[in-house]
């Protein structure tokens, strides 16, 4: 079927005539087209053209929807209450993220500890751009609390810049970082180490494959060209590095990575004179090791070498590669964190996707469990050693974050902030299901919906899924899809293989060759979801972010019968040429590339671009990216989106929406965010045959 005859069964929809080429590449002996590869070049006048068409007709087609401002208009209401992150300690004040309800960016305010102290204000990002789209990120304050550095990301790119603030005055000192990148900020004395690239050129910022990482150390009132350079690797161009300091400041910690899984860890005894380079502490790259804290002249790590679940060790810096001391041994439940307070440490673990914490001391002995509110996250355990208390936040699908004042000393939890809705929660609940996958695996997931619900056959449903990566998803608060909720909908979350809520085996389980399994989990999960009455094929909508959009691409290719609506979001889509973008190299250890015969041919085989099929019919879709995301770069979505208007031969639309001034989704300005919300909801619930309850 010509690409004429699949639009002309698309009434109302005119798309572009996508330019195609003769591109092609040889892969091991195959040959594969790539007719959009010019899609690639976001610089070009062609693919900017091409981009507004397109945004052109989604606008338009979302324009038509009768309930589309009344889907923003009521999201703008929900979003509309007061947010507060849990509070940190640092020297005489308490420092708190605080967002009044429609602010796009959170305000970093300070409170004195002082009885009576009232907050102040202390950097507001939204002034640093009109539009909302300059970010705050990382905030790290010197030792002796003189100071604060902090990173600010414009337009949702990776790419970041660093600001030193003199705390006592809140006055912006003249230092300016420039071209950081997957970088932290640690402190030692009146300076600080972070990670960069060197400076690209301006058309290849967004795009160029990402090189030599270097590490860097910075001391406050100097010009960036006078940072000492304290590793560089010019025999390894794609590893990346970083460097922290233990909180006495008495070890630099270096770890080196060649992807997103596995690293390697160095280390120096800065009160060590004669210790004037680098040792190795841990080789890599088959384990994900992490320095907890030290204690005295030894190290602590969390580890999964031996241990699938991970455990926790102490390490000798005298002898390195001698024994090891065991100090918290591997459970059947994942340990996911060890963060310290009080000369205390915290360990949180996943049971079945939802957050156990326990303290115990250095030793490792069990002092107690910290009881939490419910089946939710909790996070931010940890504090400095002089600390008695510190504040955590607690969060469910249908529970907005509640910040917990703790006391080290007896373990007492106190509720500290809780948020004024504009919802009743107890309407909703969640409940875990489990169901086998194609294999038989054991699929957890977790369903939250407005209480009164009837297993019918006929409720809209919106599954969510990940599945990658050593990242587990466990339940949080959205306003978005508490909205669906409201509008009669089950918000599904699918816990898939890949993630890390089950370990490193279930992690290994959906890498590599084993990625087909992630795939299986979700349709499983669709297939349950239909045949325990839940819903039907014409009801049910499928989303996924990033490695999630590779997830809905791969879905929707595979059984396009099987959902009516799919939304791939930032996604990556091509699985043979990820790797030549930006970081997208990195990916490699969980995917594999096509550059080995191997593995190409078995990402060749779920690949999202090279599995669309001419004269199929797909669900109705809506591809959605960011101009300015060089983390999975827009090519992504261009190529996917414009094979799928000349494959798909089907009725339903497939649109692509192209967000500007917006990356891959950190620091997403509020305003932006609820447009993309809106426009969504706006997708699903018309495609789906839903009308709007006020």
């Amino acid at each position: 079927m010509s690409t004429a005859q699949a639009q002309s069964q698309q009434p109302g929809i005119a798309y572009p005539q996508t330019r195609k080429t003769d591109v092609s590449d040889n892969y091991h002996g195959t040959t594969i087209a790539d007719p959009y590869r010019w899609l690639e070049d976001d610089n070009s006048p062609e693919t900017k053209a091409w981009v507004k068409e397109q945004n052109t007709i989604t606008q338009n087609y979302l324009a038509k929807i009768p309930f589309r401002d009344s889907i923003k208009n009521r999201l703008e209401v929900l979003w509309n209450y007061p947010k507060t992150a849990a509070p940190d300690h640092r020297g005489n004040y308490l420092y708190f993220y605080k967002n009044d309800g429609l602010q796009n960016q959170a305000v970093l305010y300070r409170q004195a500890t002082t009885p009576g102290a009232k907050p102040e204000l202390f950097i507001d990002p939204n002034k640093l751009s009109a539009d909302g789209t300059t970010a705050l990120g990382t905030v790290q304050f010197s030792k002796d609390g003189k100071y604060a550095a902090y990173l600010i990301a414009k337009a949702g790119s990776d790419w970041q810049q660093a600001h030193v603030m003199d705390v006592a005055t809140k006055t912006l000192l003249p230092d300016s970082l420039n071209w950081l990148k997957f970088t932290g900020l640690s402190w030692r004395g009146d300076g600080f180490y972070y990670s960069r690239y060197d400076e690209p050129t301006e058309a290849s910022k967004l795009s160029k494959k990402n090189e030599f990482h270097k590490i860097y150390y910075h001391k406050v009132g100097t010009s960036q060209d006078k940072d000492v350079l304290i590793h560089a690797d010019s025999d390894h161009p794609l590893r990346n590095f970083s460097a922290s300091v233990t909180e006495d400041e008495r070890f630099l910690l270096l770890s080196a990575s060649e992807g997103t899984s596995g690293n390697e860890i160095w280390f120096r005894d800065m009160k060590n004179p004669d210790q004037k380079e680098f040792k190795l502490l841990i080789k890599g790259f088959e384990y994900e090791p992490n320095v907890i804290d030290n204690d005295g002249d030894k190290l602590l790590v969390i580890t999964n070498e031996g241990a699938p679940n991970y455990k926790v060790e102490l390490i000798d810096t005298k002898n390195p590669q001698g024994p090891r001391k065991l100090i918290i041994p591997e459970r059947k439940e994942t340990l996911v964190h060890v963060g310290t307070g009080g000369g205390k440490l915290f360990a949180v673990y996943l049971q079945d996707a939802a957050n156990r914490v326990y303290q115990l001391d250095y030793a490792g002995h069990l002092e107690r469990e910290i009881k939490l509110p419910g089946i939710g996250t909790a996070s931010g355990f940890g504090g400095k050693k002089e600390d008695k208390e510190f504040y955590y936040t607690f969060n469910s699908y249908v529970t907005p974050a509640l910040i917990y004042k703790y006391e080290i000393t007896n373990g007492h939890s106190s509720l500290y902030f809780k948020p004024e809705l504009k919802f009743d929660p107890s309407q909703y609940e969640t409940k875990q299901v489990f169901f086998n996958s194609k294999d038989g695996t054991r699929i957890p997931m977790f369903l939250s919906y407005k209480k009164g619900i009837k297993l019918n056959g006929n409720n809209p449903v919106f599954l969510y899924g990940y599945g990658g990566f050593n990242i587990p998803l466990t339940p949080s608060f959205s306003v978005s899809n508490l909205f669906f909720m409201e509008q009669g909908g089950i918000f599904a979350q699918v816990t898939l293989r890949g993630g890390a809520e089950y370990g490193e085996e279930w992690h290994k389980a959906g890498m590599f060759e084993k990625k087909q399994n992630v795939f299986d989990d979700f349709i499983g999960a669709a297939e349950f979801l239909i045949k325990e009455k839940y819903t039907n094929t014409s009801k049910l909508a499928v989303h996924g972010r990033s490695n999630g959009g590779l997830l809905i691409g791969a879905v929707m290719t595979q059984r396009p019968d099987l959902f009516r609506v799919a939304i791939p979001t930032v996604g990556v889509l091509d699985m043979l040429r990820y790797q030549n973008f930006t970081i997208g190299w990195a990916w490699g250890v969980e995917y594999g590339t096509s550059d080995k015969e191997d593995q190409f041919r078995y990402l060749i085989k779920y690949s999202p671009l090279h599995n669309l099929k001419p004269g199929t019919s797909y669900p109705a879709t809506m591809v959605t990216t960011g101009d300015h995301d060089d983390r999975v770069v827009p090519a992504h979505s261009f190529k996917f989106a414009a094979t799928l208007q000349a494959d798909n031969a089907g009725p339903n639309p497939t649109l692509i929406r192209i967000d500007t001034q917006a990356g891959h989704g950190a620091g997403k300005p509020t305003g932006k965010l609820i447009e993309e919300s809106a426009d969504i909801w706006a997708f699903v619930m018309y495609n789906l045959g839903m009308h709007f309850k006020n």
